[in-house]
């Protein structure tokens, strides 16, 4: 089974989707696929798709839905075995609906048989990439990053309509996102692309108005490529941003960088924090 979940879901058995265009059963399958190889618990379900007020019904109708979704990978199952496909076979025997959509005490498992899961990879990729960077190897880090970050083909979970529990998780899964990215800009950075990173940057601090990662490593680019005054006003944009929607001033770290910059000093803004009394750049 393939599960892509960063972007549009789409989950396939046998090459051939099973994923339901009905919203409800879309939102089941989508929690699953998130957690395939792992119990879902039938509470977490509920809260999902009808958000703590569910209907004396709830149980019942959450069955109905496994019926159909286990009718749609029965579909698939069968057509791949009449193109001739093995993918379902396990130990020589055919799979069935049940081995994939599993019901075990408490909660239902999405069996993916080995198959392979969009967002494992990405953190797969991610996690070496960040061991990378700590060790000071920034093409590699850089590369892996970027790697991990081609997987997302958009917000995640970006065609379902979530509830409480999905929610959640595409704002997790966001913020793993925007790690990932704030790191491929570092090591980018590390390795002198400053000028490359302008364009990626103008649009990143335009969408992410007061995140401060984004916009010191934008303040840097911009002074490395000999646009002092135009780092110097980003800060300033920012400082306004911040003070009017937030109540807050910039944080230490970048200040510390905006004078930095003024006196043409430290060439990197991992060298800003590392001065005496420095901070890690908040994300917002």
């Amino acid at each position: 089974m393939d599960i892509d979940v960063l972007g549009a879901l789409a989950v396939r058995e046998n090459g051939i989707s099973i994923t339901p265009t009905a919203p409800k059963p879309r939102q089941v399958l989508a929690l699953l696929a998130l957690h395939a190889d792992q119990v879902v618990p039938v509470s977490a379900l509920i809260e999902e798709l009808w958000a703590g007020e569910p209907p004396r019904s709830a149980r019942t109708t959450l069955q109905t839905y496994v019926l159909q979704l286990r009718a749609l990978i029965a579909n698939a199952l069968e057509r791949g075995a009449g193109a001739g496909a093995d993918a379902g076979a396990v130990g020589g025997e055919q799979r069935t609906a049940k081995d994939i959509l599993v019901t075990l005490p408490g909660g239902y498992l999405l069996n993916s048989g080995g198959g392979t899961l969009d967002v494992r990879e990405f953190d797969r990729l991610a996690g070496t990439g960040y061991r990378a960077m700590d060790a000071g190897d920034f093409p590699g880090a850089a590369r892996l990053l970027r790697e991990a970050l081609a997987l997302w083909s958009g917000p995640a979970f970006a065609d379902v309509q979530g509830g409480v529990q999905l929610d959640m998780e595409t704002r997790r899964l966001e913020e793993t996102r925007l790690c990932a990215l704030d790191q491929r800009i570092e090591a980018d950075l590390r390795l002198g692309r400053h000028r490359e990173l302008l364009a990626e940057l103008t649009v990143l601090v335009t969408r992410y108005r007061t995140h401060e990662n984004l916009h010191g490593q934008f303040m840097l680019a911009l002074h490395r490529s000999g646009r002092r005054g135009e780092a110097l006003d980003v800060y300033q944009r920012l400082r306004g941003t911040l003070v009017r929607e937030l109540g807050l001033e910039p944080s230490v770290a970048l200040r510390r960088l905006q004078r930095s910059i003024l006196m043409a000093g430290p060439e990197s803004l991992a060298e800003a924090n590392a001065e005496p009394g420095g901070e890690r750049l908040v994300r917002v």
